[in-house]
């Protein structure tokens, strides 16, 4: 692994049919290949239209299990092309359900997967109807080309699960999401979308980090999802940034040497205390 790699984020428009998801973000990651990308990221739950906008729907039939068909089909992809991808999808395991990331390596092989921790419920995001708590904990998955994390959409807001992440040795946090504005709403404390690039930002700079944040697009019902996927270097510097409402490919180089100059200069990690942080685990709000 060098320090130097280039991302590709696909921020698609998912639509109800699971087949045709599948097959146009496979050729969606076959252009971000062509155009470089060697270490590509779908949107949380690429799959499917983004269910839990309603509070529990019939939706048991369009979770997969890992290994199954996406991953599968990924796999080879990977392989052919010598490129990673992280492959986000609703996960059957057993009896159980969870909102889950895929990591595959750029020789086919599944290095593991995430499921998503923190899930929220909230109205038009009832996931807790649909997805249990992640049990797979965080974990840096060594790929070809970087060591890299996975965290999903709200794990986003946390900071103790990048913090985690990046002890873990994560270079890089790739952050797949399913965020927008409700539509016919405005939050009287100001716009969702800039707190959400700030608090990805702030997780890049306090954990000397690269950020990849990959979110859909388009409207779906009572939700216009608002895109702007970025990539922000280890200082919050947003190396690039997609529109709005339009799929789109991003494809970011990355220079990963910045992330220890910028750790060094900080002093974060060198200067932390863990034996003062025991409260965090014991507090309730």
């Amino acid at each position: 692994m060098g320090n130097r790699t280039v991302l590709g984020l696909i921020q698609s428009r998912p639509v109800a049919d699971p087949a045709a998801n599948l097959s146009k973000s496979l050729a969606l990651v076959r252009r971000a290949a062509a155009r470089g990308a060697k270490i590509i990221c779908l949107p949380e739950l690429y799959r499917s239209a983004y269910f839990p906008q309603a509070n529990r729907a019939k939706a048991k039939h369009l979770a997969e299990t890992i290994p199954g068909e996406s991953t599968r089909a990924f796999s080879a992809l990977a392989r052919k092309l010598e490129i990673v991808v992280i492959v986000p999808l609703f996960e059957r395991f057993g009896n159980r359900f969870y909102n889950s990331a895929a990591v595959i390596d750029a020789d086919g092989r599944l290095l593991g997967a995430y499921r998503k921790v923190h899930i929220p419920h909230d109205p038009l995001f009832y996931e807790q109807s649909y997805f249990e708590p992640g049990n797979l904990g965080y974990k840096a998955f060594r790929t070809r080309y970087a060591p890299l994390s996975v965290l999903i959409c709200y794990d986003q807001w946390f900071p103790e699960a990048a913090r985690a992440s990046a002890l873990a040795g994560a270079e890089i946090l790739f952050y797949p999401t399913a965020i927008g504005y409700i539509k016919g709403h405005k939050a009287p404390e100001g716009d969702w979308r800039q707190a959400w690039i700030t608090v990805q930002r702030a997780h890049a700079i306090a954990n000397g980090v690269h950020v990849a944040a990959v979110n859909r697009a388009g409207v779906e019902s009572g939700l216009d999802f608002f895109g702007t996927s970025f990539v922000a270097d280890a200082f919050g510097n947003v190396l690039k940034r997609a529109g709005t409402s339009r799929e789109q490919i991003l494809v970011v180089p990355v220079d990963l040497s910045m992330n220890r100059r910028v750790r060094d200069g900080w002093g974060f990690m060198r200067n932390r205390r863990p034996d003062s942080y025991k409260a965090l685990a014991a507090a309730r709000p």
